[in-house]
């Protein structure tokens, strides 16, 4: 058998990496090897870990004023909301959890303002460009 016909038959480990590497490039994706996810999918996920959800002064003021305790589990639905509406492109965010709504911006991540759904008298909420019940 002759060697340049079997060494034809088999592409070199530099063709395969090119046409491997070229196909990653070609799809506009730059996955991390062995994670699955992309980058921005890596690090949108490590800085909503990082960061916590803030309460302006306004928004503690009110928090007192009502007598408006969060549990843990509504805390934790009030960050998940918080991070739909994010990914949903929502800058000013109605989040309502059980009977509290509270008005949040997304991008910096801090609740503007919060009051207890059942005390409010009219039930409108303004200056807000989406919302999520949670």
């Amino acid at each position: 058998m002759d060697f340049n016909k079997i060494q034809n038959q088999f592409a070199s480990i530099e063709q395969v990496t090119d046409q491997y590497l070229n196909s990653q490039k070609k799809a506009g994706v730059s996955q991390i090897p062995n994670s699955g996810m992309t980058f921005e999918e890596i690090l949108s996920h490590r800085t909503r870990e990082i960061t916590d959800l803030k309460f302006s002064k306004h928004a503690e003021n009110r928090l007192n004023e009502r007598n408006i305790m969060l549990s843990n589990d509504q805390m934790k639905r009030l960050n998940e909301g918080t991070m739909k509406a994010f990914d949903k492109g929502i800058n000013e965010s109605l989040v309502l959890v059980d009977s509290l709504a509270f008005i949040v911006n997304t991008k910096s991540n801090t609740v503007i303002t919060a009051l207890d759904s059942l005390d409010s008298n009219e039930n409108v909420y303004t200056n807000i460009d989406g919302a999520v019940i949670i």
